[in-house]
């Protein structure tokens, strides 16, 4: 099945894209300049697909989004430290993005003939973003194929919509994925700040999965914390 992967560079689509290369035929990864602060993303999506031998299409929407005003990836806003499942990190949300992206992905899939575009929403998502959510997911691929109908039957292939951040790691893990080629951190530093909710995230991951994170961070041990802060308010 030829699969067109949406890869912003970080852990869960670089991981996704190692997937579809090992079990389908991946085609091409596409990835998205919508001005954020953690560009150098897309220097990791690019590197991604380098190894893997496919095209690589950064696709700029950075005019649009200036308009999505209001979040803290796209202005000058403080990045909130913490944990990621706070609700301090809403200020992260930029508003519709993730059905933007998907909308032009399904384009370039239908121009190219493919049969199914990835996207590596999560579980870990569904507090934050509506746009990650299953609901959404079914109801964007109904969507789809009235756009697309009498044209192309294209598939939203999400197989990650129900698994947690460390089944991602684990199942990294048992691609191969080199996680140190892969960017998470918002704050798009020299290295990954370690405060912030998805280093955070991405720390609390491979210790809930039990496999080796190779991240270089400025401050490896602060997530210990944010996870214990985030318990115990939960437990109030």
């Amino acid at each position: 099945m030829k699969t067109l992967v949406i890869c912003s560079g970080g852990l869960d689509s670089v991981t996704l894209t190692h997937k579809v290369a090992a079990e389908r035929t991946l085609t091409r990864l596409v990835s998205f300049d919508y001005g954020q602060r953690h560009k150098k993303e897309l220097d990791f999506a690019h590197a991604c697909a380098v190894r893997l031998g496919v095209p690589h299409d950064i696709v700029d929407i950075s005019a649009v989004g200036r308009l999505l005003t209001g979040s803290a990836l796209t202005s000058g806003e403080a990045v909130p430290e913490g944990h990621y499942a706070e609700d301090t990190m809403r200020v992260t949300v930029v508003p519709n993005r993730n059905a933007i992206m998907l909308v032009i992905a399904f384009g370039i899939a239908a121009a190219e003939k493919a049969d199914a575009v990835a996207a590596a929403v999560h579980g870990g998502d569904h507090f934050i973003y509506p746009d990650c959510r299953p609901d959404f997911i079914e109801a964007f691929e109904t969507m789809q194929r009235h756009a697309l109908d009498g044209m192309s039957d294209i598939a939203l292939y999400t197989p990650f919509v129900r698994l947690s951040k460390a089944d991602i790691a684990r199942e990294g893990a048992r691609l191969g994925v080199p996680f140190d080629e892969t960017w998470s951190c918002y704050q798009g530093g020299a290295i990954h700040c370690g405060r912030c909710g998805t280093c955070v995230e991405r720390r609390e991951a491979f210790d809930l999965a039990g496999v080796d994170d190779p991240t270089s961070y400025e401050d490896r041990d602060y997530w210990i914390e944010a996870c214990r802060e985030h318990q115990a308010r939960q437990r109030a």
